[in-house]
C-alpha cells in the first residue's frame, strides 16, 4: 500500500510545494483538501473517495473546490466528505457560498462518528488538538499497518494527542517552524521541529515525515535536521509528489 503527499506546505503554496493533501490511492482515502488537491487526478485509483478534513482553514479546504475538473463527473456522488459538525458547516455555507463558488457541490458531507470503517479492513479514529479554531488529528488503522497524520498543532511531550498515536507505523506530523521561531508557536497554533522530534520519539512511532512546512522556508531540506535527528533518527522532510510506502 502506498501513500501519497500531494501537498506538503502550510498557509499558502510556494514555487515547491502545495498546502495540505495526502492521499492513499489504492482505496481513495484523502487527508485534508489543500491546493495539492488539484494533482490528485493523477493518482485515482478507485471509483470513489473519502476525504477527511482536519479542520477549516483555506489551506486544508479549499482543493475541494478543484474535485469538478479533477474527477470524473460520475464519481462526484461517490466522494463523501467527512468532518466535525462545525467544520463541514463552515464549508458549505462560506467555501460554497454562491458569491465564492457558484456551482453547488455535487459530493456528500458526513459528520465523523467516534470511528470511521475504511477500505481494507481497517478504521479511522480522530482526536482534538490545540490549534486557533480547533483542529482534529486523525489515526488510521489495518491489521497489518497504522499511520497518524497530525497537523495544525503545537507539539509538546505532555501533548494529550501523544499517547493516542503511540506505535504507528508512519507518524505524519506538521513542521511548520524552526526552532527559532520565539513565541510564534504558542501563538499560531504550529509546531517547531524539535519538539515534534521528541514527540515521535515518546510515541515510539516507526518513522515520522514532516509536513505543513512554512512556505517561506524553500530548499528540499529547509531546516537543519541533524539536531532532530539526535532526538529521533528516522526523521524526513516530505516532499510534493513523495510517495511512502505503508
Amino acid at each position: 500500500m502506498k501513500l501519497v503527499l500531494l501537498g506538503t506546505a502550510g498557509y499558502h503554496p510556494n514555487d515547491q510545494r502545495h498546502t495540505a493533501c495526502v492521499v492513499v490511492p489504492e482505496l481513495g482515502v484523502v487527508l485534508d483538501a489543500g491546493s495539492g488537491m488539484f494533482r490528485l487526478g493523477d493518482y485515482l485509483a478507485t471509483d470513489r473517495l473519502d476525504v477527511f478534513l482536519s479542520h477549516a482553514h483555506l489551506d486544508h479546504v479549499v482543493g475541494l473546490t478543484f474535485l469538478l475538473d479533477i474527477v470524473p463527473q460520475e464519481m462526484l456522488a461517490r466522494i463523501t466528505v467527512h468532518g466535525d459538525d462545525r467544520v463541514l458547516a463552515a464549508v458549505r455555507q462560506h467555501l460554497f457560498a454562491e458569491e465564492l463558488f457558484p456551482v453547488a457541490p455535487q459530493f456528500r458531507f458526513e459528520t465523523l462518528g467516534p470511528s470511521c470503517p475504511l477500505p481494507g479492513g481497517g478504521h479511522l479514529t480522530h482526536f482534538p488538538l490545540q490549534h486557533p479554531g480547533g483542529s482534529l488529528g486523525f489515526r488510521l488503522d489495518w491489521p497489518d499497518r497504522s499511520l497518524a497524520y497530525v497537523t495544525d498543532t503545537m507539539a509538546y511531550l505532555d501533548a494529550p494527542y501523544v499517547e493516542l498515536i503511540r506505535g504507528v507505523d508512519l507518524l505524519i506530523h506538521e513542521a511548520y517552524f524552526a526552532d527559532d521561531a520565539g513565541d510564534l508557536p504558542a501563538i499560531t497554533g504550529h509546531s517547531c521541529l524539535l519538539p515534534v522530534a521528541e514527540v515521535a520519539a515518546r510515541a515510539q512511532v516507526g518513522r515520522l515525515v514532516l509536513v505543513h512546512i512554512n512556505p517561506c522556508a524553500h530548499g528540499n531540506e529547509p531546516f537543519d535536521l541533524a539536531p532532530a535527528r539526535r532526538l529521533f533518527q528516522h526523521i524526513e522532510f516530505g516532499a510534493d509528489r513523495l510517495e511512502l510506502d505503508l
